[in-house]
């Protein structure tokens, strides 16, 4: 039985280099995808979907675990928790909403369901490369963990982060308290999983998981584009349904599109409650709040506590890309990675040493930031009987600064793709 969300067992005499050494020399493939595959199909009622899921998406999932030092779990939670205080300080707030929307700046009460925060682990320790505020894979990723095998005795000895029957108790306890911060006091009866095109996205699957879950414990759900919303006399409907509440999966941040009106003008009266949603979207995952997480003098100006200040050492050195500091960075750019500020799932994002003048030009037209460049961890995985190298990033997914789920990603390329033989989604081992 996996212990409750959020803890796990603490290691003693254990080398500080194991996890790497284990990433660098254990080819152990810990997935059982038989069992997988059957706990995908229990009590979702989707049998054809997950039979078919090797051939459409083949490579979501990788065989073998990844590895994480205690020492940095622990630094990486610290972290967000340093994230979550420094965004309920005044000074930060009027910074970080002063280059939001209207939309965002009123505060219903949500915090956000599913927090994503991605890291990459160097010899230095883990480094706070991006937060999300609607962080795919934390379904599919508590399944996976559900269908992991001991290949060997050591195997045995390492503990697995929790999921299971804490992670799903979790769950509910979340959207239920989403409900109740935003002054509910009825019973949360409906939730509308909301995406463009849902059956088109790529993490559908985890979709139809998440609705299964939550069904199991009353909750009605439905799975529909906003543009099936409809609002009327205070209420807001899908499919002739009541909808109390929105789990957003939208990358429409501010849901500024024509398509998202219905739900933009529900969200702003207070209609329906959303989340995640503009607010903490802008006091969180906007990229430009880098700027400050990564000045740890701006931070100790503003107020932060000097132990929040020490746990964001973790964030890279970060500013924006401006006309007057366009020079400097591009003289500096092998040892920056630049993303735009409105961007999503790696997309327009650059390796300073990769770029063209061309690029360039574009990227000083403003709303990009630079990034100090840190490489990401390194996996060595076995393809093909050849061992070969895959990159690693490591995300938590949390709520109100507790851990929900680990996972890492193993990718090939510039960003994580889903394309990778020997990549995917891989659980986590805290050694």
């Amino acid at each position: 039985m996996s212990p409750a969300v959020g803890q796990f067992i603490a290691k003693t005499d254990v080398p500080a280099n194991l996890s790497e050494r284990l990433n660098a020399e254990c080819f152990c493939m810990t997935l059982d995808r038989n069992m997988l595959l059957r706990h995908l199909k229990s009590g979702t009622g989707q049998e054809r979907m997950w039979e078919e899921l090797e051939l459409t998406h083949p490579h979501l999932f990788a065989s073998t675990p990844t590895f994480v030092s205690e020492q940095d779990l622990l630094r990486m939670l610290a972290t967000v928790r340093a994230v979550e205080r420094i965004g309920r300080l005044e000074i930060y707030r009027e910074q970080a909403l002063s280059f939001a929307p209207e939309i965002a700046r009123q505060d219903f009460g949500p915090l956000g369901v599913f927090m994503g925060y991605d890291f990459h682990l160097t010899l230095g320790g883990p480094k706070l490369i991006e937060v999300n505020t609607n962080a795919g894979g934390a379904f599919l990723n508590a399944a996976l963990l559900n269908a992991q095998r001991a290949c060997c005795k050591e195997m045995d000895d390492h503990f697995l982060l929790p999921g299971g029957e804490g992670f799903e108790l979790a769950i509910v306890a979340m959207f239920q308290n989403e409900w109740r911060l935003q002054g509910k006091t009825a019973s949360l009866r409906s939730i509308a999983i909301i995406d463009t095109q849902p059956e088109q996205q790529y993490l559908y699957p985890e979709f139809v998981l998440a609705k299964a879950m939550l069904e199991r414990h009353g909750i009605d759900v439905r799975i529909c584009d906003p543009a099936e919303l409809t609002l009327s006399d205070g209420s807001v409907r899908a499919g002739g349904r009541n909808i109390d509440l929105v789990y957003n999966r939208l990358v429409d941040f501010t849901f500024g599109t024509p398509a998202h009106d219905v739900l933009r003008r529900a969200y702003a009266a207070g209609a329906v409650v959303v989340t995640p949603g503009p607010h903490t979207h802008a006091l969180l995952a906007n990229k430009r709040n880098l700027v400050m997480l990564s000045d740890l003098e701006a931070l100790r100006r503003i107020g932060a506590d000097q132990a929040d200040i020490a746990a964001l050492s973790t964030v890279p050195r970060t500013e924006e890309v401006t006309l007057e500091s366009a020079p400097r960075l591009w003289s500096e750019r092998k040892r920056l990675f630049f993303k735009p500020l409105s961007g999503h799932g790696g997309k327009a994002v650059y390796r300073g040493d990769k770029l063209t003048k061309s690029t360039w030009a574009e990227i000083t037209k403003g709303d990009y930031i630079a990034q100090e460049l840190v490489a990401p961890g390194q996996r060595m995985v076995e393809v093909d009987h050849a061992q070969q190298s895959r990159k690693m990033d490591v995300r938590l997914y949390t709520y109100d600064g507790k851990l929900l789920v680990a996972a890492a990603r193993l990718y090939q390329g510039q960003t994580t793709n889903f394309r990778t033989l020997g990549g995917g989604f891989a659980p986590v081992f805290i050694v």
